[in-house]
């Protein structure tokens, strides 16, 4: 089996949320989706399951952090270009995403911010490895 990997978020409003994964360049996968989770698609080995309170309580005794006003990770997206970033943040924004920082250009790479709206952080940049500074 290949290497895959799950990020589980706990939302407020499912399909909202899965509307807004949707703008960032993820696709749903319905065999893993139903009125408690949506199973959005990044690649073939990186996964969102979107979940309700409620089902995401199933997988934990921890209270379930408010991520609007405390940070619980930082998600981040590679693109290709800085205008793949760029366009990917619009769709994110016009979708009720919040930006939060300012663009970071580190030389190297370029990243922006969005939040959506339970507050989970995605970092969304883009790098030119022939740009890193030698170490």
């Amino acid at each position: 089996m290949t290497k895959q990997i799950f990020i589980n978020l706990a939302v407020s409003d499912l399909q909202r949320s899965k509307e807004f994964y949707t703008a960032l360049g993820f696709s749903n996968n319905p065999q893993f989706s139903d009125d408690t989770a949506q199973c959005m698609v990044w690649n073939e080995s990186i996964f969102v399951m979107l979940l309700t309170h409620e089902k995401f309580k199933v997988f934990t005794n921890k209270p379930i952090a408010d991520t609007k006003s405390h940070i619980a990770g930082l998600f981040s997206l590679s693109f290709e270009s800085l205008d793949a970033v760029n366009q990917t943040m619009s769709r994110g924004i016009h979708a009720g995403g919040i930006e939060v920082n300012e663009l970071k250009d580190y030389g190297f790479m370029q990243q922006r911010t969005i939040e959506d709206f339970d507050g989970h952080t995605w970092e969304i940049f883009c790098m030119d490895m022939a740009k890193l500074p030698p170490q």
